[in-house]
């Protein structure tokens, strides 16, 4: 299986990355820096198609769009969530999420089992609304909305769209005083990916398998 995971230079994505390549998977991880990843910046409609290029037809199994930031934590309602955080914040976390999908959707059709896992996140439900972290909070709402209307338009593609709360993870976005580990949440996603099929496409779920709030 062919899997491309963004944002696999830290945190989830390289715990995703690590985890697939152990077990046997051809994994494409990109960063924005490049290095030894592939180099992708989400926000460059360039850079999505160079990556797109580079793969010269081969077949993308599954793409984890997983690349994200979260610039507001901690402001302050009165003096924070200045209009240039608004821009970048969407810009990486849900424009992102859409190129990428444009991008590789090519070499989606490919597969015969292609799957997209897009990482939102708990802060994107409106049913648990406690506040505060406004940008992340609704961006992470529209990568959710997005996902599940891909998952409408992808259908008769035969591509199935799944979104996914990854738990609060002791992660440098989490913070060390998050309840689970980069590896509980790394098996447990690569768990909820290799069950999404047709019949469940749309759904949002947790790390551990369970319905998620919208």
């Amino acid at each position: 299986m062919h899997v491309m995971i963004t944002g696999a230079n830290r945190g989830i994505g390289a715990g995703l990355a690590a985890a697939y390549a152990d077990r046997g998977d051809q994994v494409t991880g990109t960063s924005r820096r490049g290095g030894d990843l592939a180099r992708l910046d989400v926000t460059d409609p360039t850079q999505h198609r160079d990556l797109a290029a580079s793969l010269e037809g081969r077949a993308v199994d599954l793409l984890v769009c997983n690349a994200g930031v979260y610039l507001d934590k901690g402001h302050a309602i009165e003096t924070g969530y200045d209009a240039a955080l608004w821009a970048e914040t969407f810009a990486a976390n849900v424009t992102g999420v859409f190129l990428t999908v444009q991008a590789i959707l090519p070499e989606l059709e490919r597969s015969e089992q292609p799957k997209i896992a897009i990482i939102s996140s708990q802060m994107a439900s409106q049913t648990h609304a406690p506040g505060g972290s406004y940008i992340y909070r609704a961006s992470k709402a529209a990568a959710l909305n997005l996902g599940r209307n891909l998952a409408t338009d992808l259908r008769p593609r035969g591509i199935a769209v799944g979104i996914y709360h990854p738990g609060w993870v002791r992660t440098d976005m989490g913070g060390g005083s998050a309840s689970i580990g980069t590896e509980d949440s790394v098996r447990g996603l690569m768990a909820r990916f290799d069950e999404l099929n047709m019949q469940t496409t749309g759904t949002f779920l947790t790390w551990d398998g369970q319905p998620h709030d919208f």
